[in-house]
């Protein structure tokens, strides 16, 4: 059985790495020349991490992980803790730890696991031909891959949903605007073992630890999509959507990187359940396109390449119901993630402000059982559990 792979990002090497560890062949063609991962960093909660730790890299993503072990919210103006709380019952309840990582480096873990070298780059897909027991292929420099699947992992602007669905779905203008990045620890801004978010406006302000001393960061404003701002005045922009935030929030403004800050518009799409069709498969976000919001994105593409992966080793019925048995398991797995995102994404950003004022007078009474509940629930619906 031979695999042709249709993205090179982190759900198409999981999804490589998987099928080979089952000694599925595979051929893995990324569009571009050299991966720069979207976003400065990736929060993986336990789900995500078990599905690493199934594919054999255990070790090496704690290695790169940041210490994760509180967690805590802080009013936009005066800085104080609306609550805080220990991340261990979490822990303890589902049976792994978080590990926030630098974008970079995983994908450097995940490309150096599968094997960089069998990398095909600059590969853009034209488009995919599919006959009785075959799939090709086919690339805009002429070339062309055939096998006897094909799994399109091939983001968010997927050239192959249109081929599977019928019909092209629009991406969603989720109401805001992400600025991240990342930089050094400075613990007067928030504690170096800590998630930490200053909310308020309808805005939110984040740090988590990554290694090497690192913060991740972002900023996150509700904003009309389409605005001219570019990285050039990323700190006037901030310093502008922030006045009057606490003093952390103003240094972290000034400690940001310009050339190495993210601007990106947020965007879903309506959740659809067909994931498959004949010898063809659907991935990560050319599967479930969501907003960041319950930071399940990258954990959801792990997740659906064990799953397949496992459908095809576990199953002799042939590959089409091996898929279809893949698409049975994960279609109403992450439709409720991409709504579970949108409706957090809807209270976190103030779309019905009394609402998010409410949310942010329940802070204050929080002692981490509700929403550690929620992410527990969320993780345990998992494949690994």
């Amino acid at each position: 059985m031979k695999a042709i792979v249709i993205g090179g990002g982190i759900g198409g090497t999981c999804a490589a790495i998987a099928l080979k560890r089952f000694g599925i062949e595979t051929e893995v063609f990324e569009a571009v020349k050299e991966i720069k991962p979207v976003g400065a960093a990736i929060s993986i909660w336990p789900n995500g991490v078990k599905c690493l730790n199934y594919l054999g890299m255990k070790e090496a993503l704690r290695e790169l992980g940041g210490q994760m072990r509180y967690m805590a919210y802080n009013d936009f103006a005066e800085g104080s803790t609306l609550t805080r709380f220990s991340m261990e019952p979490l822990v303890k309840s589902v049976g792994e730890q978080p590990y926030p990582v630098a974008r970079a480096e995983l994908q450097a873990l995940l490309l150096d696991t599968y094997g960089r070298s069998e990398v095909h780059f600059g590969k853009r897909l034209s488009h995919v031909e599919e006959a009785a027991d075959s799939v090709t292929a086919w690339f805009e420099d002429g070339t062309s891959a055939t096998g006897d699947l094909l799994i399109a992992a091939d983001g968010t602007h997927s050239v192959v949903r249109k081929q599977v669905l019928g019909y092209a779905p629009e991406r969603r203008y989720a109401g805001y605007v992400n600025w991240n990045g990342l930089v050094d620890i400075d613990e007067s801004i928030a504690p170096a073992d800590q998630w930490t978010t200053f909310v308020g406006e309808g805005k939110r302000v984040s740090l988590m630890p990554v290694s090497g001393n690192r913060f991740y960061f972002f900023f996150d404003v509700p904003l009309p999509k389409g605005l001219a701002q570019d990285r050039s005045t990323v700190q006037q922009d901030l310093q502008g959507y922030f006045a009057g935030w606490a003093a952390p929030v103003q240094k972290l403004i000034s400690m940001i990187n310009p050339e190495t800050t993210n601007r990106v518009e947020i965007h879903d799409i309506e959740p659809f359940m067909q994931l498959v069709k004949g010898r063809i498969a659907l991935l990560g976000d050319a599967a479930h396109s969501t907003t960041p919001d319950i930071g399940q994105g990258g954990c959801a593409a792990m997740e659906d390449a064990v799953v397949l992966a496992t459908m095809l080793q576990t199953h002799s019925l042939g590959i089409e119901d091996a898929l279809l048995r893949y698409q049975e398991r994960r279609a109403p797995r992450v439709k409720d993630l991409v709504l579970k995102a949108r409706k957090r994404c809807d209270v976190t950003h103030g779309k019905e402000m009394a609402i998010t004022e409410q949310w942010y007078q329940d802070l204050r009474q929080e002692t981490g059982e509700r929403i550690l509940g929620g992410m527990c629930e969320t993780i345990l619906g998992g494949p690994l559990e």
